[in-house]
């Protein structure tokens, strides 16, 4: 730098006194300027190289640092992993549901049936008296990060005797894509809206008519469900479910898919205080292979073989304040179904045959309303109409598929006590009005909650 200035120094000194150069003196400025360039860029390129590989240093630190980071977080994760696994393995979530009811008819229980409709072997009316209701005992846990599982044991009363059988037993995604859920095992249908719900969160002790009718209170079978919920601030939900339609309203052995369902769902807030919520199902079996069902006056088993398909309409809506403990809620849901095939009276081989076909449908509007923390009442209306045709008259009626002009329908009324979130105390009358002769019903049913236990869906 010294040196610079005093070349720079003198060159100025010279310039300004006006002294004349001489080409000796000019060639050593030049070759001085010369060596002071290459000196200026020596330097600068070396400058630039050290900024480089600083640079490269501070790039390769930074990588490194966010390796350790990611290796870190990798193992907190499998060790929480790990944890969760062990905690599963020896600890699931356990919760009981004690259900039990006293029971009161005016008609024989014994005898009843739905004009129109041949129930199934599981529907009917609770046993006259004190029974058991339908007791769960559910075991649940995380499997690992993608899976859950859940097994559901259910203990109930049939005809004074005590059965105990697997309600559901499923394993489902719980973080394998954004939205989509897959569920696999044996399960209740998402069909319809109250038919997903285990019967202990049901707003009245009996499932609506048509649930009977149709169903034999609730359809569910062994199967694959696939369910996809919309990022979009309006609530859609659309699925399928894929069953080996072994269970009623099907029946029969298949190598593959013997029922499938498809179902769409969306919701929304109108305010803070309510809400509403629409959906719609479609159930399908084709090639139904002799479905059992209860023939009329215990004339023998109706035999089913042939197309069945139901399409479904519910609607739900909900107030809930949010200054109160009080609420209400609004349902209705509405079943139609359409079949096609054989009846036979207890054999195919017989002369008890008819060609059928069978158009029912019915529905249900219930409203509940929560008078405060402790109390809730509601109302329940059910209707069911159907019209049967074929080629044996006799067949048909024994089957207990003729009508003879009855629409049967329902009354009912309830009354609840919930001394907290896990005991229930219900008071319910219905008048059933199916027959000619109409039957009261009064039902006193207790249902309790032990351990843990999820919240119930909308």
């Amino acid at each position: 730098m010294k040196k610079t200035l005093s070349i720079l120094v003198s060159a100025s000194f010279i310039c300004a006194s006006g002294t004349a150069f001489s080409d000796t003196q000019i060639d050593q400025l030049k070759q001085e300027l010369k060596i002071l360039k290459q000196d200026y860029e020596k330097r600068i390129r070396a400058l630039e190289k050290g900024l480089l590989t600083a640079q490269q240093a501070a790039k390769q630190n930074k990588q490194k640092l966010a390796d350790v980071q990611e290796q870190a977080e990798e193992a907190e994760l499998a060790s929480d992993n790990t944890q969760t696994i062990a905690k599963n393995a020896f600890n699931p979530q356990i919760s009981m549901i004690l259900d039990g009811r006293y029971a009161s008819y005016q008609n024989n229980p014994d005898n009843y049936q739905l004009p129109g409709y041949s129930l199934g072997n599981e529907a009917g009316l609770f046993s006259d008296g004190f029974s058991l209701g339908e007791s769960e005992l559910t075991l649940s846990s995380n499997i690992d990060q993608i899976f859950y599982g859940q097994i559901t044991l259910a203990f109930a009363d049939n005809n004074g005797s005590t059965e105990v059988g697997v309600e559901e037993a499923f394993a489902q995604t719980s973080s394998l894509f954004d939205g989509l859920t897959i569920k696999m095992g044996r399960f209740f249908s998402a069909m319809g809206y109250l038919n997903g719900q285990h019967a202990h969160a049901w707003d009245f002790a009996d499932a609506p008519l048509v649930y009977r009718a149709l169903f034999g209170d609730q359809y569910g079978g062994d199967g694959l469900q696939f369910s996809y919920v919309a990022p979009t601030d309006l609530f859609v939900q659309v699925g399928a479910e894929l069953f080996s339609g072994s269970r009623f309203p099907s029946a029969g052995n298949h190598s593959g898919v013997g029922t499938w369902t498809t179902f769409a769902k969306i919701g929304d807030d109108f305010n803070s205080e309510n809400s509403w919520q629409m959906g719609l199902s479609h159930w399908q079996a084709s090639k139904v292979d002799k479905r059992e069902s209860n023939s009329l006056n215990n004339a023998g088993t109706t035999l089913f073989s042939g197309d069945s398909k139901i399409n479904a309409l519910d609607l739900v809506y909900k107030w809930t304040p949010n200054s109160s403990n009080k609420s209400f809620k609004l349902q209705f849901e509405y079943f139609d179904r359409d079949e096609d095939g054989d009846i036979a009276i207890d054999d195919f081989l017989s002369a008890d045959i008819s060609t059928y076909h069978g158009h029912q449908k019915g529905w249900y509007a219930q409203g509940i309303y929560q008078l405060d923390k402790q109390w809730r009442t509601g109302l329940r209306y059910d209707h069911l109409s159907s019209h049967a045709s074929g080629s044996n008259g006799l067949v048909l009626n024994n089957a207990g598929l003729e009508s003879h002009g009855y629409k049967p329908a329902r009354y009912s009324a309830m009354l609840e006590w919930l001394p907290s979130e896990f005991s229930r105390i219900r008071l319910q009358y219905n008048n059933d009005q199916s027959y000619k002769d109409s039957d009261n019903q009064l039902f006193l049913q207790y249902t309790f909650s032990m351990g843990t236990h999820g919240a119930h869906s909308y």
